[in-house]
């Protein structure tokens, strides 16, 4: 299975079964994942990580 598999199978299932609600709380997991991955090792960890 790609990643891209994933993709289209969750974008079906919001689009069968109308959970467009789901959305925007993906997306902002993704977002803050991105930046936690993203901001290791920088000057700006200490700061993010008294965010949690």
């Amino acid at each position: 299975m790609s990643k891209l598999s994933i993709f289209r199978e969750f974008w079906l299932f919001l689009k069968q079964r109308k959970k467009w609600w789901l959305t925007p709380i993906i997306l902002t997991l993704v977002l803050l994942g991105a930046l936690i991955v993203f901001s290791q090792g920088s000057a700006l960890a200490p700061f993010i990580y008294t965010l949690f």
